[in-house]
């Protein structure tokens, strides 16, 4: 072969080559092209078929048929075989293809009304309230099937009758708190004989249930303590709901729910009512459990004065009713007790304090002279640096605290006089304060270097003129009423007051 046909095959090559090049780039862009129709193909079929619709799967029929909910109707649809029956949940949102045929699951509404789960009815449907108290019988969702509870506020669909999700907006807690308190009896001073008829009224049942049985006595179903403010009330409740927790020998075995009382009131109809049936609700479902429970309303004159007394609004003719009923309920029902607190135990109606309901009634008074250093010991412990030894310190805060001081002048119905002094107003809240005052100064003396040797008898002795000089339980007021329940007294009515402090 010469030269010249070498060279001409080796340019026929190369051509090929070249050729054979443009056919695979061609080929990729017909591909690509047919790809590309076939897309836009299949664009224009989707734009042709009909909208898809929603709905809420309720429950699986038989084979791949499916309970749901849609345009306001009940319907039964096929699952598409795409679908694993499986994915589907009841209340979970599923879209519909054509002829109406569930082809896939959406998750659960994230929207919704509100309504508040008034009680379960049974395993799975609950009551639900919403904003106008209007209860509805709805099923729970498989989320919320098992954890939903009394007072929670839960995501509705009214028209589907579901209940989806639990909104972080618990009324019950908001209004409660129903964890054990701290509190122990050995906190409070000064109300030995008080602590005792608690004990003897609440924990004896608790501790003692077989002899109760045996003697064929019930245990009271309430206590009001009742008294001036600032005087140990609160701690009493609470001590006896820790105490309780510890006789069964576990820290957490008890709930106490402290209901604070003036939280419960509402301008709406029917909505303070609804609100003591949410908390009661709560205790039989933490009763339930085995665990005492103790419901404490404090303040109770707020909230269940005396019907037709006229001195509040007309709502005590049927929040009082409501607690009634709510306390005859708990008749049959173990490990529930209701204490209640209140400056004015004669604003409350009398058909709370017959026997059978507030069944066990304690006065707690203001702290006499040796009330006075059993509270006083509380607060100045011998780890308090302290410049003088602490029972002197005690006694000479309890001289300053009951010596005569003159602080308002009462005239009774009668036109008889009667003087009150400071000493009248002695409170346990106010020597806690008294201390606390006292501590300060010796700080303050500490930090401006006059004095190092921490609380003396001059801090404990300015403490208590600043205490009773500024104190919030002596009110600035000529209201007569007012200056009577302060001072704890409730004998000949007070027609005029004048402050001569």
């Amino acid at each position: 072969m010469t030269n010249a046909d070498t060279t001409d095959a080796t340019a026929l090559q190369r051509e090929i080559r070249t050729l054979s090049s443009r056919n695979s780039k061609l080929s990729q862009l017909l591909k690509a092209s047919r790809d590309k129709l076939k897309d836009l193909s299949a664009q224009i079929d989707a734009l042709a078929e009909p909208a898809s619709t929603y709905g809420v799967y309720l429950s699986g029929g038989v084979g791949r048929d499916a309970e749901v909910f849609t345009s306001g109707r009940l319907m039964r649809l096929k699952v598409s075989p795409n679908l694993n029956p499986e994915d589907l949940a009841p209340g979970a949102l599923v879209r519909l293809g054509d002829g109406s045929i569930v082809v896939e699951a959406c998750g659960f509404p994230d929207t919704g009304e509100l309504g508040m789960l008034t009680e379960r009815v049974e395993e799975g449907r609950a009551l639900v309230a919403n904003s106008t108290g209007e209860e509805r019988l709805v099923r729970l969702a498989e989320p919320i099937a098992t954890s939903a509870r009394a007072g929670d506020t839960l995501l509705v669909d009214t028209k589907a009758g579901l209940a989806y999700e639990r909104i972080p907006k618990t009324e019950v807690s908001q209004l409660s708190l129903e964890e054990v308190p701290d509190v122990t009896y050995a906190d409070i001073g000064g109300l030995d004989e008080q602590i005792d008829q608690i004990r003897d009224a609440v924990e004896l049942p608790f501790s003692h249930p077989d002899l109760y049985r045996s003697y064929r006595l019930n245990p009271p179903k309430g206590v009001l303590l009742y008294g001036p403010p600032g005087c140990g009330k609160t701690l009493i409740a609470k001590a006896v709901a820790n105490s309780l927790s510890h006789r069964l020998g576990d820290g957490s075995a008890s709930y106490f729910l402290n209901v604070k009382g003036p939280e419960l009131l509402n301008k709406f109809v029917g909505e303070t009512e609804r609100r003591i049936r949410l908390i009661f609700e709560r205790a039989r479902e933490l009763a339930g459990e085995g665990r005492p429970v103790i419901i404490f309303f404090d303040e109770m004159e707020s909230i269940f004065r005396t019907r037709g007394s006229g001195v509040s609004s007309d709502m005590e003719t049927t929040v009082v009713p409501q607690l009634l009923t709510e306390l005859d309920g708990v008749e049959n029902l173990a490990n529930v007790i209701i204490i209640g607190a209140t400056n004015r135990e004669e604003l409350i109606d009398p058909a709370l304090l017959r026997p059978g309901r507030l069944d066990v009634k304690i006065r707690v008074q203001r702290p006499t002279r040796d009330g006075a250093r059993d509270i006083f010991q509380r607060y100045l412990t011998d780890d308090v640096p302290h410049a003088e030894p602490v029972a002197e310190l005690i006694e000479a805060g309890v001289e300053k605290l009951f010596a005569p001081r003159p602080f308002v002048e009462l005239t009774l119905v009668d036109g008889e006089i009667e003087v009150l002094d400071y000493s009248d107003f002695v409170s346990g809240a106010m020597i806690a304060n008294i201390v606390d005052r006292a501590k300060k100064l010796a700080i303050k003396d500490h930090l401006a270097g006059t004095s190092t040797a921490g609380v003396s008898r001059r801090h404990i002795e300015e403490a208590v003129a600043a205490e009773q000089n500024e104190s919030e339980d002596l009110p600035n007021t000529a209201n007569p009423d007012e200056w009577s329940r302060i001072a704890g007294r409730h004998g000949k009515r007070v027609v005029q007051a004048r402050v001569i402090g």
